[in-house]
């Protein structure tokens, strides 16, 4: 997932709030000391690499990212920089925690503008008490909200001078076809970012990513990893496919012309109807899978909103892909001038490569 926050540019943004008078300087400190405590963790892969103290399991998946990352200069087309070639373990499970939030009758994220890269649909914080701050502020003004921990998160490229952004513990044991996935996520937004479009920006991610990952996983896995990722993508399929059945039931009761205590009772009911689903989903094909309970017990309109910024365009870049002869070039440079138009004028066009 991409995230706002960069070094390189927290600084002038907390210049920008010190100069200003506002309030926000506590929120921009922690941001910048996160960052720099990543970045002074992280150590050189190749040092690591060579390090007689590296455990044989780490010194493997330093190895395989590192002939990931090659790929994705080679083949992919992504920016060749320092990005993920240094290692940090941060001790916990999630680098950063997302706040999100959305109306109670409604699928549209809150967005927060900050100096330098514009407005986003989440704030991120380094430590989850925070987060848990803000949302419970914001479900007393009537918002619904959800916090969730992320792997990972991009600076853009501009943190290059610092070493750029490294390889966490976070994900680096994920199966190798999650792996490939992540790492050509978060270098793609390297490539475009709009600084006003959260789903523009996480949409064009997933389908580099999705199209990355099928590249890697045929020409350089085991046939055990593309079978292991086959179980895993089957199951992600499903679920994405559940929760945007739900979402368009939400987004038709939202829009519709009942009084809003009869939106209530609709939108329960398909809240019940959803999770009735994936209990069936546990009993048969997912008999032993709990990956999703997380998402599934916090899920309301922030959780659907946000996932919505990861898939609703992608069918639309995976076409503009095809369109460009599957080269990724022509790809990129399409899609950084489609996040030089306005909004609205970039989704009108990139919408047209939608399949109908």
């Amino acid at each position: 997932m991409r995230w706002w926050l960069g070094a390189a540019f927290v600084a002038a943004a907390v210049a920008l709030v010190l100069s200003s008078g506002c309030s926000s300087v506590g929120y921009y400190a922690q941001a910048a000391g996160g960052h720099l405590h990543l970045v002074n963790a992280a150590r050189p892969v190749a040092e690591l690499v060579a390090d007689p103290a590296t455990a044989a399991p780490l010194r493997d998946r330093l190895l395989l990212s590192q002939r990931m990352r090659d790929f994705a200069v080679s083949d992919l087309k992504l920016p060749d920089n320092r990005s993920y070639r240094g290692y940090a373990d941060l001790k916990r499970p999630s680098v950063v925690y997302n706040v999100v939030a959305a109306g109670e009758l409604s699928l549209e994220l809150k967005t927060w503008c900050f100096p330098v890269v514009g407005c986003v649909g989440y704030r991120g914080y380094f430590s989850r008490e925070p987060a848990e701050t803000l949302a419970a502020e914001l479900r007393g003004q009537g918002w619904e909200t959800s916090v969730y921990g992320v792997p990972a998160y991009s600076t853009l490229g501009r943190t290059d001078w610092l070493g750029g952004d490294p390889l966490l513990n976070t994900f680096i044991f994920w199966p190798e076809g999650e792996l490939a996935r992540l790492l050509f996520h978060e270098l793609s937004h390297q490539v475009a970012y709009a600084d006003d479009d959260t789903m523009f920006n996480e949409s064009f991610a997933v389908a580099v990513e999705r199209i990355g990952g099928a590249m890697w996983l045929q020409q350089h896995a085991s046939e055990a990893a593309r079978a292991e990722y086959a179980a895993l993508d089957r199951r992600r399929q499903a679920f994405r496919a559940l929760t945007l059945r739900t979402r368009l039931r939400l987004a038709a009761i939202y829009a519709g012309p009942q009084p809003d205590a009869d939106k209530r009772q609709a939108k329960a009911q398909a809240m019940a109807d959803f999770r009735a689903e994936v209990e069936t989903l546990k009993a048969g094909p997912w008999a032993g899978f709990s990956g999703y309970d997380g998402w599934v017990a916090r899920a309301n309109n922030a959780a659907f909103a946000v996932q919505a910024a990861y898939d609703e365009l992608v069918p639309a870049f995976e076409a503009l892909f095809e369109a460009q002869g599957r080269d990724f070039d022509r790809f990129y440079a399409a899609v950084k001038l489609l996040s030089d138009l306005p909004k609205a004028e970039r989704r009108s066009r990139l919408q047209a490569f939608k399949p109908r």
